[in-house]
């Protein structure tokens, strides 16, 4: 048997977790054109989302959403890959939430897209493990919040 043979196809790929997410994102997309940009309809998916979570990411997303509500409502939550998100009055996704989970990693990330103010110099971060929501992360979101709102 060769070894092109013993390939699986998901060593050629996408992995199936990967794959599932782009199935999901694609849902996400049919979903919003049908409900049009409802800002209920996006708190619905991002709140259903996070009720699937495991009880430790649940807290960290739970937290995560109160920030954003409270010092950047201009937000409009939603949905990306399944994963909680909020995005720009032009649509652009500021900052999600990465379960540890959902691509089996060992912590919980907290990103930032591209629309997000978070330019400092020639090199800055744009994502953050996350794997307690204590009164110093609070604060850290909190100020991430803040400038990647603009």
């Amino acid at each position: 048997m060769s070894t092109e043979s013993k390939k699986s196809p998901a060593s050629e790929g996408l992995s199936q977790d990967e794959r599932n997410a782009v199935k999901e994102r694609a849902k996400e997309l049919r979903a919003e054109a049908k409900a049009g940009k409802s800002r209920a309809a996006g708190e619905k998916a991002l709140l259903e989302a996070i009720a699937a979570m495991t009880p430790d990411e649940k807290e960290l997303a739970e937290g995560i959403h109160a920030i954003v509500s409270e010092v950047a409502p201009e937000l409009f939550p939603k949905t990306y890959y399944s994963m909680p998100a909020w995005a720009n009055a032009d649509g652009k996704i500021v900052l999600f939430f990465q379960p540890a989970t959902k691509f089996k990693a060992r912590y919980s990330t907290l990103g930032f897209e591209g629309a997000a103010a978070l330019d400092d110099g020639d090199m800055w971060s744009t994502a953050f493990a996350l794997v307690a929501f204590t009164p110093a992360t609070k604060k850290r979101i909190t100020e991430l919040v803040e400038k990647a709102a603009g």
